[in-house]
């Protein structure tokens, strides 16, 4: 038997910076750059993954740094925002408050399928938000970073519900119920909340049917993939095989030494992962200089004076 996903593991976009990247996810919002490392597929790019303190499995946000792709255009086939976890409603008010100070565009505080979340977005227009855990349930949240600039009682500790913006909605719906064992929980104003296994904020993907508009072009400032959470190794394997009795076009195992992955393209545009919870960030680095040095997984550590002479320096070092 196969086990249902365990909620959201990461998601990736694309940066045209990634100093300024940097310097907007731990400073401004107070998340801790917990690896920084390569683009395992194009080494002479960063790859920065931003996480709770302890670099938790659904808890982190990852960017590959393009400065030279052209800026992504929002539209259809796409995943279209991210939402990240903070612990109660007065976390959005005091993160209205800092967004004001540092003029990070943002919205005002509404109500989304009975939470409260705060749209906001990055310098590269990147779609995001909070979203308040006050009155929700399901899988936990990982622990704020302790040594951020955000206080911890309101600081993000976790990865929310992820936008997908649709031509068809049966399309999605049926990849999300049939394939990924994903149910459907509500509609509310055009939007399609589902959810997996213990469900809440961190398992929750919600789908928006457009016709309206035309299709996005992938570029900074939009996500790469959304990758979710299997227990292991053996689970994975399942999820391949799975995959393959669907005839589901996918990558095969593949091992990324912080987590083990499978990916599956569910439309031209739209690409979901399957991450493995292990074996972490910490596999590399001790907890307290997490993020501080440049991070290459055993099979890249022969490449080293090749890559970092490809890749400008960057200053992490906190401690």
């Amino acid at each position: 038997m196969i086990k249902d996903l365990k909620g959201i593991h990461h998601v990736t976009a694309m940066t045209s910076s990634a100093e300024k990247n940097y310097e907007f996810f731990t400073e401004v919002l107070g998340m801790r750059l917990v690896k920084k490392t390569v683009n395992q597929d194009d080494i002479h790019t960063y790859h920065m993954f931003y996480a709770d303190d302890a670099g938790s499995a659904g808890t982190d946000m990852t960017f590959f740094d393009f400065p030279d792709l052209p800026k992504g255009r929002p539209g259809t086939d796409s995943i279209s925002k991210t939402s990240f976890r903070v612990p109660n409603d007065a976390a959005l008010e005091y993160y209205m408050d800092r967004f004001k100070k540092l003029d990070v565009p943002h919205e005002d505080i509404k109500t989304i399928f009975g939470k409260k979340v705060l749209p906001f977005q990055d310098f590269d227009g990147q779609m995001l938000q909070l979203i308040s855990d006050e009155h929700n349930e399901g899988v936990a949240a990982g622990v704020p970073w302790k040594n951020g600039p955000v206080p911890e009682k309101y600081a993000i500790y976790g990865l929310g519900p992820v936008f997908l913006t649709v031509v068809s909605l049966e399309n999605m719906d049926a990849v999300l119920k049939a394939i990924l064992g994903f149910r459907f929980v509500k509609e509310e104003n055009g939007l399609h909340l589902y959810e997996v296994g213990e469900g809440g904020n961190g398992a929750q993907v919600i789908v928006e049917e457009r016709t309206d508009i035309g299709m996005a072009m992938q570029g900074y400032g939009g996500v790469h993939h959304v990758a979710f959470r299997v227990e292991n190794h053996d689970e994975l394997l399942k999820w391949v095989e799975r995959m393959e009795t669907f005839q589901a076009p996918n990558s095969g195992y593949v091992n990324r030494f912080y987590f083990e992955s499978l990916y599956v393209p569910v439309s031209q545009q739209i690409l979901f992962e399957f991450a493995t919870d292990g074996p972490g960030f910490t596999s590399d680095e001790p907890y307290e200089t997490l993020g501080e040095k440049l991070s290459l997984p055993p099979f890249l550590e022969g490449k080293r004076e090749q890559i970092e002479a490809m890749v400008r320096p960057i200053n992490t070092k906190r401690s």
